[in-house]
């Protein structure tokens, strides 16, 4: 049985992105639709929110300090203690449907950031990769929903979820050049498991993976089994990142936002921050090297 504990009842309308800071001992998640960044200290319950002008999807932390960040706009550097937003660029600035989703820096100082039409219709979705030299490169098109991505514990296997078409992806990563080849299916959620979102990889390998709309947080093995099902008392789970000072806790977001009132009545945490007891640790996250 797994400890579940609401420790943000943050009503949140699209809370994503949770991300440890070693260094504070603290976790930063984002509200997107809220143009919030949240900061968590679980040590002594202390909560922090951070707004912004515009949407916000996805942050890294900078070895220089700050975030690197995947906003409406465009890639951009952003000062959590004052809200500034510095941008770094735009590769979709001819697409104003679209925003910035999702993202992750690998080990080596690379922030990867995946787009969407903010309509959920349209595949006009990419993922690009940001390197330390503010290089932008685009490594994958045609995708609706951009989501979770992570790296194996070795380096040698990128996980890519793209949500509309219920898949998760897996590509060879090759850790030199930040490239990757041989795309394929790693796991495909069935009907009625909602939709495939966040995700991150633990010490051993294995994958968590939360379910929009699906009530529940999945860990696959390796070989893309499916490993455990952790019930969650929301529908719409939307990430997953392990923290704590020896990353043994899972901490996973949530949403409100088009919940219906009879909805929200069967699931008030919807929006809120979840601590969950699960027997394994988590791998650090990395540092944009910018």
């Amino acid at each position: 049985m797994v400890d579940i504990r609401c420790v943000w009842k943050a009503g949140a309308l699209l809370g994503e992105g949770p991300l440890w800071s070693p260094k504070e001992h603290c976790l930063y998640w984002v509200d997107i639709k809220g143009r919030a960044i949240h900061r968590y200290f679980p040590d002594h319950h202390i909560r922090q929110t951070s707004m912004l002008h515009e949407e916000i999807g996805c942050i890294a932390l900078r070895k220089s300090g700050g975030f690197v960040a995947g906003m409406r706009s465009g890639l951009a550097f952003v000062e959590p203690e004052n809200g500034s937003v510095y941008p770094v660029a735009a590769p979709e600035n001819a697409l104003p449907g679209n925003r910035f989703n999702d993202g992750k820096c690998d080990r080596f100082g690379r922030f990867w950031a995946g787009t969407m039409d903010d309509a959920a219709k349209e595949a006009t979705g990419a993922l690009y990769r940001l390197s330390p030299d503010l290089t932008v490169t685009r490594m994958l098109s045609g995708v609706i929903v951009s989501n979770g991505i992570a790296w194996s514990p070795d380096n040698r296997i990128m996980y890519f979820t793209d949500s509309e078409n219920r898949t998760i992806l897996a590509f060879d990563y090759d850790a030199e050049t930040g490239d990757i080849s041989c795309q394929r299916v790693f796991a495909r959620v069935t009907d009625g498991a909602g939709l495939p979102d966040g995700l991150t990889v633990d010490a051993k390998g294995f994958i968590w993976s939360a379910h929009w709309d699906g009530w529940r947080i999945t860990r696959y093995s390796p070989d893309g089994n499916i490993d455990r099902i952790i019930p969650m008392p929301v529908p719409r789970p939307t990430s997953c990142a392990f923290g704590g000072d020896s990353l043994n806790k899972l901490y996973v977001t949530s949403a409100s936002i088009d919940l219906s009132p009879a909805q929200l009545a069967a699931a008030p945490l919807s929006g809120g921050l979840f601590e969950l007891d699960v027997g394994t640790n988590g791998l650090p996250e990395s540092y944009f090297g910018g």
